[in-house]
């Protein structure tokens, strides 16, 4: 078994190397390589059904070897179960973190990350069910209780942002949202920025950094995302944010914008059309 764990951990660290051969000339300009090499914190983003997105992000971090990586998509328990081991096992993986449960996009377009740094500690920030159902029914602070002073949860948003950021959710959401709700997808919102920023600040604590987060660019920019609440907790630490576009188009603020073709995808917003 020993033997067996060696030559697993051997065959990710040659699949690491061959991402790290390809990363300066295919995925991401060496510019943007040296400002994430020089941070604590590299947040990501991605668009999450775009491959090529994820291709970026597992160059990346086969490239800064983080001590820690920070998943969105991950309970806290799940990535506790992850090691090199299971990496190398796809359906094992899934089973482990119960990926087909979490609604992502499949697990095939993230397997590069996590066999680009497979010793690396994984930290789960998916936002369980029912903390998600209390930040719709009583609001963000309550939903991540003692921290959220810390955390400028208890604080409201001033009136523009708060109604810039409802546009934003009736949008993406197909302009189908009741308008009662959107004030609730903003608290839910807010509370996954976060979670997210505990666990990196949490990671740092345990590792010494530097830190990978993979997330989604909602909560990757600058403006309004994860780095707010770093800068609020930890404005010491050098955080690097990527957000990657999809034929030019992105929103939000961010260190660096990698570009990408859009992904092929039905359109999200046909289910809520007039049917004839």
């Amino acid at each position: 078994m020993r033997n067996m764990t060696i030559l697993v951990c051997a065959a990710m660290a040659l699949w690491a190397a061959s991402l790290r051969a390809a990363f300066a000339d295919e995925n991401v300009p060496a510019d943007v390589a040296e400002q994430a090499l020089a941070a604590d914190v590299v947040i990501l983003g991605e668009v999450h059904d775009n491959p090529h997105h994820h291709q970026v992000q597992a160059a990346m971090v086969a490239e800064m070897q983080p001590k820690a990586i920070v998943w969105e998509m991950l309970t806290e328990e799940g990535a506790g179960r992850v090691n090199a081991t299971l990496i190398s096992e796809p359906d094992k993986l899934a089973a482990a973190v119960r990926w087909a449960e979490l609604g992502w996009p499949p697990l095939a377009m993230y397997l590069p990350i996590f066999r680009a740094a497979p010793d690396a500690p994984l930290y789960g920030a998916l936002v369980p069910r029912a903390a998600a159902r209390a930040a719709m029914e009583t609001g963000a602070a309550t939903a991540l209780g003692a921290d959220a002073a810390r955390y400028g949860l208890t604080v409201p948003l001033v009136p523009e942002e708060q109604a810039a950021r409802e546009a934003d959710q009736q949008i993406a959401h197909c302009n189908a949202l009741p308008e009662e709700m959107l004030p609730q997808m903003v608290a839910i919102q807010r509370l996954r920025d976060a979670v997210l920023a505990r666990a990196v600040l949490r990671a740092m604590r345990e590792t010494g950094g530097p830190v990978a987060v993979i997330t989604g660019n909602g909560h990757a920019r600058k403006d309004r995302g994860v780095p707010v609440y770093l800068a609020r907790l930890e404005p010491g630490l050098r955080v690097f944010v990527l957000g990657q576009s999809e034929d030019g188009r992105v929103d939000g603020d961010y260190d660096a914008v990698v570009d990408s073709p859009a992904a092929e995808r039905e359109d999200p917003c046909a289910a809520f059309a007039p049917q004839d």
